[in-house]
């Protein structure tokens, strides 16, 4: 893909004169007056304008590995917490309540019949499940190239229906795995680096589950140059979905608040798809999965928290929200030193 521009050269010039000038000790707000530089000029517009249109984008999936003792919880968690997250009391959903994000969730490749559930949860969906990696592709290549169509499609009606800014969200048992591989494939890092507890294996589950993105990385040996095959060969529908979305979010200039491991690892497949994607993208906050912080590092970003979560579904991405509304307010209502100095 062509290049992406990154946010307006010239109102992030008039933003940073702005937040200099005002009635503040210079540097004194740190990251939260960076923040309100960047919203402003993602926006155009200095000030930027209240953020009271966010959405979060949950696409959900299962992954082959996790029949293979990747995780501390069985597949069926996946639709459960699917139909948690329709019912609104999910963890992320009481953040998001609380926060005013609008939640949108997706079945895109969940291992279980869901079509008691809405159509707007049900129609986009590609298969049930996704192949287990250490012993074959995740997926097809059409099935990629659905997967991320499906998520730039979600991506271009969220921003035409007026978000000024989406969120990345997951959910599906085992998805730690195929996004630690991805990281590894992508960053040349072996297993050991990039594998974590995920849900919270034990040693013997951690062992497993390096073993298996070990064998996953050997298999798809040499496949890490292009970013679509790659997703065919170590990703899944939903996390190639949020790829989609993360390239398509930032051709449209929309910023995009990253969650935990699983949207990061997809940003960085993302940046590799469309380079300068990233500019439009900040992270929420740091996971306890050692594969994010690799990922992190490789686009520049830093968390805007460190809380010691892993929760996933976006809740990361929400918890960082008051921090970006924040940067906002200083911008649009701190007074300039100008202002109440006499001349």
């Amino acid at each position: 893909m062509d290049r992406i521009a990154p946010p307006s050269p010239d109102v992030l010039s008039l933003a940073r004169a702005r937040l200099v000038g005002l009635a503040t000790p210079p540097g004194a707000l740190g990251r939260i007056g960076e923040l309100g530089v960047w919203l402003a000029a993602a926006q155009g517009a200095v000030p930027p304008e209240p953020l009271t249109d966010v959405r979060l984008v949950v696409l959900a999936g299962d992954h082959g590995v996790a029949a293979h003792g990747v995780s501390a919880y069985p597949a069926a968690v996946t639709e459960a917490m699917v139909r948690t997250i329709v019912a609104g009391r999910a963890g992320v959903s009481a953040l998001a309540r609380e926060h005013g994000v609008s939640v949108t969730v997706l079945d895109v490749a969940v291992d279980a019949d869901l079509s008691d559930l809405p159509a707007a949860v049900t129609a986009r969906k590609v298969r049930r499940g996704s192949g287990a990696i250490h012993l074959e592709d995740a997926l097809t290549a059409d099935e990629t190239a659905q997967s991320v169509a499906l998520g730039a499609s979600v991506a271009a009606e969220l921003v035409d229906d007026g978000a000024q800014v989406l969120m990345t969200g997951d959910l599906g048992i085992g998805n730690t795995t195929p996004a630690a591989a991805l990281v590894a494939a992508s960053l040349g890092l072996p297993a050991d680096e990039v594998t974590g507890r995920g849900t919270g294996v034990d040693d013997a589950g951690w062992t497993r589950k390096r073993d298996v993105v070990a064998a996953a990385l050997a298999r798809a040996s040499g496949r890490a140059a292009d970013p679509v095959d790659l997703l065919t060969a170590l990703g899944s529908a939903d996390l190639a979905g949020t790829v989609g979305l993360l390239v398509e979010a930032s051709r449209r200039g929309t910023p995009v608040v990253l969650d935990g491991l699983m949207s990061v690892a997809c940003a960085v497949v993302a940046e590799a798809l469309a380079p300068g994607a990233s500019a439009w993208w900040v992270a929420g906050h740091r996971s306890t999965e050692p594969a994010q912080t690799h990922a992190l590092k490789s686009l520049g970003l830093e968390p805007l928290l460190d809380v010691g979560m892993r929760l996933g579904e976006g809740s990361g991405a929400v918890a960082a929200l008051p921090l970006l509304r924040s940067g906002i307010a200083v911008m649009r209502d701190v007074a300039l030193l100008s202002e109440i100095l006499p001349e």
